[in-house]
């Protein structure tokens, strides 16, 4: 694709200027992009892991990643639950 073509006479058109609150966001984004990027190269390490089926061994920080998915999908689907259990007995 290209650039509308600019028309002799008519002032450019200045692109939106960030916020202080976007670039507020925007830094703090980074800073936490880097700290989770330091948390991952420190924890290498292999540890072992039993299955219920076995055991094996895995980085660190992989286990960490999966605990924590597990954790926001089983505290999702417990909020929902509550959500509707609370919007039952309103009626």
């Amino acid at each position: 694709m290209s650039a509308p073509a600019q028309i002799p006479g008519q002032p450019q058109q200045k692109a939106p200027r960030r916020g202080r609150r976007e670039q507020g966001r925007t830094l703090v984004l980074l800073i936490l992009a880097v700290l989770i990027t330091l948390f991952a190269v420190l924890n290498l390490d292999q540890v072992r892991v039993h299955y219920i089926a076995g055991s094996g061994r895995l980085p660190l920080i992989i286990v960490i990643v999966v605990s924590l998915l597990i954790g926001i999908l089983l505290g999702g689907f417990a909020s929902r639950r509550a959500g509707k259990s609370q919007s039952g007995k309103g009626s």
